[in-house]
């Protein structure tokens, strides 16, 4: 007959319970190697769910503080990249990208991403058409009104 060796736990959270037993065991004054043996827990489980009651006073799992985040830390950091690479690159490119990186985000979320980086979307200034016939009125317009700027002189002497 083979020996069949003892089940560890997998990595899913622990019931209250059992987290409640831990806890009780050790306030009787078992030790952590002992607990870990007896419920056929890791050692490490054992320790960081006495340390948690330790620090908080309870076993409980509680809430996550927020809602998660869209982005991931590491996802962000790309797009932070990509845009200083080439900040003329516009948000529906951003997205696709993001999407053959395996996260897919909508295009409101990257910007207000790129927002709390600092990164705004910019407008170059137009230039004024330069056609011949706009070249032909401004030179007349500057003809017209070159002796304005000599009145001007002076009227201020005088």
């Amino acid at each position: 007959m083979s020996e069949q060796k003892p089940r560890t736990m997998s990595s899913k959270e622990l019931s209250v319970q059992l987290r409640d037993r831990i806890v009780s065991r050790h306030r009787s004054g078992e030790g952590y190697q002992k607990n870990s043996a007896a419920l056929k827990i890791p050692k490490n489980t054992v320790a960081s769910i006495i340390l948690k009651w330790k620090k908080v006073g309870i076993t409980k799992t509680l809430p996550r503080a927020g809602f998660p985040a869209k982005l991931s830390n590491r996802g962000r950091r790309a797009l932070f990249r990509e845009v200083t690479k080439n900040p003329m690159v516009c948000l529906t490119e951003l997205q696709s990208s993001y999407v053959e990186m395996g996260e897919p985000s909508r295009r409101t979320t990257i910007s207000a991403a790129l927002h709390q980086s600092g990164l705004y979307g910019r407008v170059a200034r137009q230039k004024p058409l330069l056609s011949k016939r706009y070249m032909t009125a401004h030179l007349e317009f500057a003809k017209g009104h070159l002796k304005d700027s000599d009145q001007e002189k002076q009227d201020s002497l005088v």
